[in-house]
């Protein structure tokens, strides 16, 4: 077997040296991907941390619900209460006859001005035109008899001041009488005549007192008697005046009940009315002859809202408006209320004085009246769609520390149609879920989410 010459000294070195670059390039190699695996451990094992933790999150969320959360806000210091009110008279009153006759004519119709002490209607009364003629021709006879008894008494005087002087002289002669018989100058007999005529006397003065006494109490008797008739003379009189019916006040007919010739009888009502009482073609008996209402001043009623109540005081004004002119603003006084909540309404009757001097408001109308109150201790506002009401009551669905829902029981006051008062249940630090649902049940774990005004 041939063989191979042995290698030459440069050959050697050369095939070194290629070894030599050979591992180079093999440990470079492995030390660039050392490298470059520890850049992309350093970059991605972080972003795979982050991806873990917001899966994470994201799927607690989804089993998390979130819900948009309010504050509750105050309400103004000073709001305007605009309620419904309506226009009544503040004097009215239907006029009754008091004297029975037939309606001889009236003055006064329908919307008419009157004033105070104008005639409004006559009434022909023969009936009590007699009785004030017998009244009168009574009290003529009751003062005659008067008289006759005054004479009769004054005459009974002057017979007792008679008897009285006779009996003074009887019993003087009786005693000077007895001084003769005792000195033997006259005769027994003729003492004992001057004594009876003394008692003679003496009777007649008791018998004279008497007549007196008598003739006195006829006097009274007779006198209370004539003061009667006069009375019963007066009252005819008077009864005689309200043949003439009168307005008691100044003001507007609102309504006419009779006509001409029908029968009145005073002091009672008739069930024979026409329903339509107030045209000419009328002919009922009944004793409402006229209502009148006083216009130059009127009262408006309005009823206040409980939680309103305390904020209103008398003297406070108000302004009053009516649909059918709209270009008049009237001013109101509130001058009395009724000191009570109508249990059925939970509300105040408040009546306000407005002066009507050239009578544009009428009776019957329908007002509103605004206020301006000013409250103390002003209630919070929340939206009407974070009110929640069940068979507990009224409630709102709010948010706690532990962000868990739990329904608190409120009371609410006005209602401004988006927006609620809440009276009490609140104290401004609560997160009330905006809109709550039958989903967010009492106790539940939410995301609060707080809403964008």
């Amino acid at each position: 077997m041939d063989s191979q010459p042995p290698a030459s000294p440069d050959s050697q070195q050369q095939t070194t040296s290629r070894k030599r670059h050979g591992i180079g390039r093999i440990g470079w190699a492995v030390i660039g991907a050392v490298f470059f695996g520890s850049l992309l451990a350093i970059g991605i094992l972080p972003r795979l941390s982050q991806r873990s933790e917001l899966q994470a999150a994201v799927k607690e969320a989804s089993t998390v619900p979130s819900v948009n959360v309010i504050t509750p806000r105050r309400a103004a210091a000073t709001t305007n209460l605009e309620l419904p009110g309506s226009v009544v008279a503040l004097n009215q009153t239907t006029i009754y006859a008091r004297s029975t006759g037939y309606l001889r004519r009236w003055y006064a119709d329908i919307g008419d001005r009157v004033q105070a002490g104008q005639l409004l209607a006559e009434i022909d009364s023969p009936d009590i035109d007699q009785q004030v003629l017998q009244a009168k021709a009574e009290s003529a006879q009751a003062q005659a008899n008067v008289l006759q008894t005054r004479a009769s008494l004054a005459k009974g005087v002057s017979d007792l001041k008679q008897a009285q002087a006779n009996l003074l002289i009887a019993r003087q002669s009786w005693q000077r009488w007895s001084v003769l018989v005792k000195q033997g100058a006259v005769p027994q007999q003729d003492a004992d005549t001057r004594y009876a005529t003394y008692q003679a006397n003496l009777a007649n003065v008791e018998a004279a007192k008497n007549t007196v006494n008598s003739d006195s109490a006829n006097v009274k008797a007779a006198q209370a008697n004539a003061y009667a008739i006069q009375a019963n003379f007066q009252r005819n009189i008077v009864l005689q005046s309200y043949k003439k019916v009168t307005a008691p006040f100044s003001g507007v007919i609102t309504a006419r009940n009779v006509n001409t010739g029908v029968l009145i009888s005073a002091g009672s009502g008739n069930s024979n009315t026409n329903s339509n009482t107030n045209t000419s073609n009328t002919n009922t008996s009944n004793t409402s002859l006229y209502t009148i209402a006083a216009y130059d001043k009127l009262d408006v009623n309005v009823n206040v809202p409980q939680s309103l109540s305390p904020s209103l005081q008398t003297g406070q004004t108000a302004e009053i408006t009516v649909k059918e002119v709209p270009q008049r603003v009237f001013r109101g006084k509130v001058v009395r209320t009724s000191n009570a909540i109508d249990p059925n309404t939970r509300t105040l009757l408040t009546q306000l004085e407005v002066q009507n001097s050239d009578a544009i408001l009428r009776p019957g109308m329908y007002a509103t009246v605004k206020f301006a109150i000013n409250r103390t201790n002003t209630p919070f506002v929340v939206p009407d769609s974070a009110l929640v009401a069940n068979a507990g009551g009224t409630q709102v669905a709010t948010v706690t520390k532990d962000q868990t829902v739990h329904y608190q029981k409120v009371a609410v006051g006005r209602d401004y149609g988006t927006e609620i008062e809440i009276t009490s249940g609140l104290t401004g630090n609560e997160s009330l879920i905006a809109t709550p649902t039958v989903d967010e049940t009492e106790g539940l774990r939410v995301q609060p989410v707080a809403q964008r005004k």
